[in-house]
């Protein structure tokens, strides 16, 4: 990942390795806390041999086209958001530090080659069922462009479905993409302790909300700005993927079955610096961190990250 200035490009965001339909589903309604002991051995035999699925999928003539695919795709993205911030100069040619999950590059410039960034194998993989939280909202517009009117770090990321039982990306995925701004408020909703809970007008906006469907190398690309944060949640992003659903007229999308229902999170040393520029540094709400989220630390295990 890449900071450049008031930017951020995240590269290889998260491949989400997505076992049959079958054994995939929906948040049902079950607090995060209360998974059965079942339950909590579906997910350990989930990841054992989703781990092993993807590791396989490595060394596949698939994964190296897909791989080659997207040094191409990540090099363009990164040039094209070069020259729009040249274009308004506002380019920022100091270095950044890299950090566990940002890079374990040194030296990079603004002026490094792409194929240098973005050469790195893919590592991630998600949990098949996490909670999509009470600010979903449906029947959101189908965009990759996110920000609206909000102001923040500008947030570039792409999301990567892979089918681990074939190795191949899957293609025409919706994957529903949401988060609040900068100063803790999700668009959408009017409810208590997400802004001013009398402002009727809320529920009419859609900042920060959007679907797209995956390409046939399986990504979708997002245009956003970092999250925010709100009381009791560290800063993070909802992800819903759905298949069989409908485009309207209106270009939004409607029905369909949820194949994965997840969240990512950033570096807290990342959320600090973000959160010391504005508009972030005006929230009053408190801060909770990575180490005391409820969902995250559920969501943390051996071979899972759910980090960009």
């Amino acid at each position: 990942m890449v900071r450049i200035s008031t930017t951020l490009l995240v590269a290889t965001a998260a491949i989400v390795a997505l076992a049959s339909r079958d054994s995939v589903s929906a948040h049902g309604g079950q607090p995060a806390h209360a998974r059965s002991p079942e339950r909590l051995e579906q997910r350990r035999l989930f990841m054992a041999e989703g781990k092993r699925s993807l590791k396989d999928c490595a060394n596949s003539e698939a994964s190296r086209r897909l791989q080659q695919r997207a040094v191409a795709r990540r090099a363009a993205k990164a040039d094209s958001i070069r020259a729009e911030r040249r274009q308004r100069r506002r380019l920022d040619v100091d270095t950044v530090v890299s950090t566990s999950h940002k890079s374990n590059l040194t030296g990079l410039t603004n002026e490094t080659d792409a194929s240098e960034l973005f050469g790195d194998e893919v590592k991630c993989i998600l949990e098949p069922e996490v909670t999509q939280g009470p600010y979903y909202v449906n029947g959101e517009l189908v965009r990759s462009d996110v920000r609206e009117d909000q102001e923040g770090v500008d947030l570039y990321a792409e999301v990567q479905i892979i089918d681990v039982n074939t190795c191949e990306p899957v293609e025409g995925l919706y994957v529903d993409f949401w988060h609040c701004n900068a100063t803790g408020v999700y668009s959408g909703i009017v409810a208590s302790g997400n802004g001013d809970s009398s402002d009727a007008t809320n529920v009419d906006k859609t900042f920060l909300r959007g679907l797209t469907p995956t390409d046939e190398d399986g990504v979708a690309s997002y245009t956003s700005i970092f999250p925010g944060h709100y009381t009791s949640r560290a800063t993070h992003i909802h992800l819903i993927g759905t298949y069989n659903g409908t485009l309207l007229e209106n270009n939004t999308y409607s029905g369909g079955y949820a194949s994965h229902v997840g969240q990512l999170f950033f570096d807290q040393d990342l959320i600090s610096e973000v959160e010391a520029t504005a508009p972030y540094s005006t929230n009053t709400q408190e801060l909770t961190t990575n180490a005391d989220d409820s969902i995250l630390s559920e969501e943390a295990a051996e071979d899972f990250d759910p980090f960009l």
